[in-house]
């Protein structure tokens, strides 16, 4: 099946006010910039919106942000993005912090159909217990908690542990970015923009890929294949010039003729998109 689009404006077909969006990406490394623009001019809000991260002030999920077409994240990092902060702490956006690793069980977990599952992280803390501000109003005090979530204790190497009960993320869309795809969906990640991207597609139940080269089925080695097209239902060909544009989050070089510090020492490097 020839799962090509032909536009980005007919790829995000389908996105209404009140979609939920699964987004791939890590800080800007991998992000579905075109696709994210796309709605941008498309005029939807109300959207729930479930990534690592909200982006920058001025690009990615925070283009949408700014134009406050986001009423709810559901996230692991806040930081870098200071209208996401913003936002939050002015009531104006509803906001889920979830542990990282939590956050990418949750997004597999949904594409793979299991519901639910036990984890150890959060256990003991509010994440389980509950009361975790998810909403301010706009006088400070918290206008929506989190719920106290289900725990059950579970022996491991014989040890009596408490665990997690955390369900799993359906989104209505998934949107993501990849280095090489097919006609097919199938998906080629390069590096590290490979992050979220494989398990934002498998949340989704319409998940919208953004390639940066198209390949024609049977050209991807089946064994390099990060992402199977079963996962993809549309596939978007980028121009030469979108996929080249990325941004870097934070550059950080150390000062010309200066020795490299020893590695762990705190040495400065250059942050780039893969």
């Amino acid at each position: 099946m020839d799962k090509v689009v032909s536009s980005a404006r007919e790829a995000v077909e389908g996105i209404v006010d009140g979609s939920s969006l699964a987004v791939g990406g890590f800080g800007l490394c991998g992000i579905p910039s075109v696709l994210i623009a796309e709605i941008h001019d498309l005029g939807v809000k109300d959207l729930e919106a479930i990534s690592n991260n909200c982006g920058v002030d001025d690009w990615g999920l925070g283009v949408l942000l700014k134009a406050k077409r986001i009423s709810r994240m559901v996230a692991s990092y806040v930081g870098e993005n200071k209208e996401f902060e913003r936002q939050y702490l002015h009531g104006e956006l509803e906001l889920e912090l979830t542990p990282q690793g939590t956050l990418a069980e949750k997004l597999r977990a949904g594409g793979a159909g299991i519901p639910a599952f036990y984890t150890v992280t959060g256990a003991g803390t509010q994440v389980a217990e509950g009361g975790l501000p998810w909403r301010y109003s706009p006088d400070g005090a918290v206008a929506v908690a989190s719920p106290k979530k289900e725990t059950k204790t579970f022996t491991v190497d014989g040890e009596d542990k408490q665990f997690v009960l955390e369900r799993a993320i359906a989104a209505d869309f998934g949107l993501v970015r990849a280095w090489k795809g097919d006609r097919h969906g199938n998906l080629v990640f390069r590096q590290s923009a490979r992050n979220f991207n494989p398990l934002a597609a498998m949340s989704g139940r319409v998940t919208i890929a953004e390639v940066e080269q198209l390949v024609e089925p049977g050209e991807l080695d089946a064994d390099a294949v990060h992402l199977p097209g079963i996962y993809v239902q549309r596939v978007l060909p980028l121009t030469p010039e979108q996929a080249a544009e990325k941004r870097i989050e934070r550059r950080t070089v150390r000062p010309r003729g200066t020795e490299a510090a020893p590695a762990g020492a705190g040495a400065g490097s250059e942050s780039k998109e893969a």
